[in-house]
């Protein structure tokens, strides 16, 4: 049951005064403060100075040029900062409710479901719900929750690591990435493992020209992993690059090979751009999954996204699917 006399209500906490903390949180100085809000430096002072009697807290250190936040100030800067995208998100949905229309969602993928799971997920969104309106960023985790956080997104389909905090965040895993090797159609690779009963050893292709994903990422740390616990030296002759469309042309216009995730590589493969090569690829990325925020509501266009992503992945990974609200 709500409290019918929550602490805001009873020492009567205002809107405007989370808007100026926010404002002074991003422009340091209570004279630009007030101007963005519109209101005088003496006004603005003294709503700043009841906020702080009332909490009973100093909320920002006065310096010489500015003024800078306590710790009381970055927890209230970061709530403030909540509530205020929250009434801008419900404003939104009703103005979106009053045209007759469902509303708005933002989502953003890595490659591999941005290429299997997303678009069949936006294409049976859009079937019954003409009028939502969808926007879509393809691109790595970090970018995408980094988007998230700025409530620039709002479903991302990617993958949490370590320096994620995973406590504001909701995650539903889908499926892991498996991943592949792939070369041009007609590469003289592809001859030689017709002619043999068996895969072809990694020993076999260590020489290679790779095309490899950059130094740091995860996918390439794996990659020169699986040849150490080969027992080989990881490939030295390598082109690094995370483009897609450079690394489908210059297979084209070469004998290199490519690592590229199976979801990816099937892609490509059926379209005649790439051929997979047999050789076990043991260097699996981690899951990826639904995350959301854990401080916002869902939307009604968002819950309707999430839905169809749900059901998309089900069909396609079937048991590799978890329960919703899995950890």
């Amino acid at each position: 049951m709500l409290d019918s006399s929550p602490w805001y209500v009873r020492t009567r906490l205002k809107t405007r005064q989370l808007l100026l903390v926010v404002a002074l949180a991003e422009e340091g100085n209570i004279h630009r403060a007030a101007a963005a809000l519109n209101m005088t430096q003496p006004a603005a002072s003294k709503l700043l100075r009841e906020l702080e009697d009332m909490l009973g807290a100093v909320l920002f250190e006065r310096m010489p040029r500015g003024m800078r936040p306590t710790l009381y100030g970055d927890a209230l800067i970061r709530h403030a900062r909540a509530v205020l995208g929250s009434l801008d998100q419900a404003q939104e949905e009703l103005s979106a409710l009053k045209a007759g229309r469902l509303g708005h969602v933002a989502v953003g993928a890595i490659t591999s479901p941005g290429v299997r799971v997303l678009p069949a997920a936006v294409a049976a969104v859009k079937r019954t719900h003409a009028n939502l309106r969808v926007s879509v960023e393809i691109d790595a985790s970090n970018v995408l929750l980094e988007h998230l956080a700025q409530d620039k997104l709002d479903v991302v389909l990617g993958r949490l690591s370590a320096e994620h905090d995973k406590l504001q965040l909701r995650y539903e895993p889908l499926a892991g990435e498996p991943v592949c090797a792939v070369v041009r159609p007609g590469h003289p690779m592809l001859g030689q493992a017709a002619d043999k009963p068996q895969p072809i050893a990694l020993a076999d292709i260590a020489r290679a020209t790779w095309v490899v994903p950059p130094v740091g990422s995860v996918l390439r740390h794996r990659f020169e992993l699986m040849f150490q616990r080969a027992s080989l030296a990881p490939p030295s002759n390598v082109v690094e690059t995370p483009a897609l469309l450079f690394i489908t042309r210059v297979l084209e216009q070469s004998d290199m090979i490519a690592v590229l995730t199976e979801d990816v590589a099937h892609y490509y493969a059926a379209h005649g751009m790439v051929a997979i090569l047999p050789v076990p690829m043991d260097c699996q990325m981690d899951d990826f999954g639904i995350i959301t925020r854990a401080d916002r509501l869902f939307t009604p266009a968002a819950s309707v996204m999430i839905e169809a992503l749900r059901q998309v992945s089900a069909d396609i990974y079937g048991a590799h699917r978890r329960e919703p609200g899995a950890r």
